[in-house]
């Protein structure tokens, strides 16, 4: 076979699109196991994160408006692209619709080919978990076994196994001031064997924890936390304040303890650090994974985690998930590129596929 001629054939290969639905992706995650999917992704992104500066990283691209936010997610290295759509509406839940729904892609850099289109609406609660869990490792005191939950929505229960299964966390305190969502968690922690205890105010909720999780939606700036709820030793895992005008965290939180995000740019502008002056001390979580800075220095300390949700933790869960599809063969494929058999000809294509009316030659013959 001339060189020609495979480069060819490799090119029509790799033109096939595989396709994972949230359906599909849902039956995948049960095959594996939610924790062990969370516990997948976990170690997907601290390999990823270990090799930061092989990434092109940029901060997403955010259209805002009173309702809501839609952005879009980029990052690739020198063989892989990805991206994802997400939104952020804290009102859905009137129309029955998630507050939060995204999609993604896979690309291959040398040509451009979508190799995978995911749904990322479950993923990227996993994916989120995972990250959470990611920073507590190297942020909490090891021997750490209570967790409060501030936001019992959609994320909370993803959470809870997380920290569950990979920091050994025993018992959550749940506080949401919607009653029906805790009624929800508390629900699914039993069905999954997790001890709780609901409470009623954030104070009594976090008073004693060696974690505290705050994972609410609405998009104001909020202080869900204040300095005076803030004992030593405590690990502050800050999850949705993750846009502009939106905070969960007290500016004097951010005081007790040194703070850790994830890409700098993005987080000074998202997360509860868009607070504070350009010039407050902030840490990203690659340089503790990979040893080039201390995380926790003692029991004592206080350590913040303010997460806003970066690209590349997508990028490690799309391959995750396109690694496990594989992996059980429950991969589909889509007809996203044609395939043409020349490549300057797409036109011909159009003309090939014009079904039994032939409506784009009609169009030519009427025209002429």
């Amino acid at each position: 076979m001339s060189i020609h001629r495979k480069l060819k054939k490799e090119a029509v290969r790799r033109a096939s699109t595989q396709f994972l639905s949230a359906e599909r992706a849902a039956e995948v995650i049960n095959r594996k196991g939610v924790a062990e999917c969370i516990a997948g992704v976990a170690a997907y992104i601290e390999e990823d994160f270990r090799r930061w500066n092989d990434f092109d990283k940029c901060a997403r691209l955010a259209n805002h408006s009173d309702v809501g936010v839609i952005e879009l997610m980029p990052v690739a290295d020198a063989t892989t692209y990805a991206f994802k759509y997400v939104n952020g509406h804290p009102g859905n839940h009137r129309y029955n619709l998630p507050t939060v729904m995204a999609f993604g892609v896979l690309a291959d850099v040398a040509t451009g080919v979508p190799v995978l289109v995911s749904e990322l609406t479950i993923t990227t609660a996993i994916r989120t978990a995972a990250m959470s869990a990611v920073a507590a490792r190297a942020l909490a005191r090891p021997d750490s076994k209570t967790m409060a939950l501030i936001g019992n929505g959609a994320q909370s229960e993803f959470q809870a196994l997380a920290f569950h299964h990979l920091l050994g966390v025993e018992t959550f305190h749940l506080f949401d001031i919607d009653a029906a969502a805790t009624d929800k968690l508390v629900a699914n922690l039993d069905r999954l064997g997790l001890q709780s205890k609901r409470f009623g105010d954030t104070r009594s909720a976090v008073k004693g924890c060696d974690i505290v999780t705050t994972v609410t939606a609405d998009k104001t700036n909020a202080t869900i936390l204040t300095p005076e709820m803030i004992e030593p030793g405590m690990h502050i895992n800050g999850v949705g304040g993750d846009c502009p005008g939106k905070t969960e965290l007290h500016a004097g939180v951010l005081r007790k303890g040194p703070v850790f995000c994830e890409f700098e740019p993005q987080s000074r502008i998202e997360g509860d650090m868009q607070q504070m002056p350009a010039d407050f001390p902030v840490t990203e979580l690659w340089q503790v994974l990979t040893g080039r800075v201390v995380g926790r220095s003692s029991a004592d300390q206080v350590t913040i985690y303010d997460s806003v949700g970066f690209a590349l933790e997508d990028y490690s869960a799309l391959r995750y998930m396109r690694d496990v599809a594989a992996e059980l063969k429950m991969t589909e494929t889509i007809s996203l590129i044609p395939t043409l058999a020349d490549p300057k000809n797409l036109f011909g294509f159009v003309a090939e596929n014009r079904g039994a009316q032939g409506p784009v030659l009609a169009a030519v013959a009427a025209a002429a």
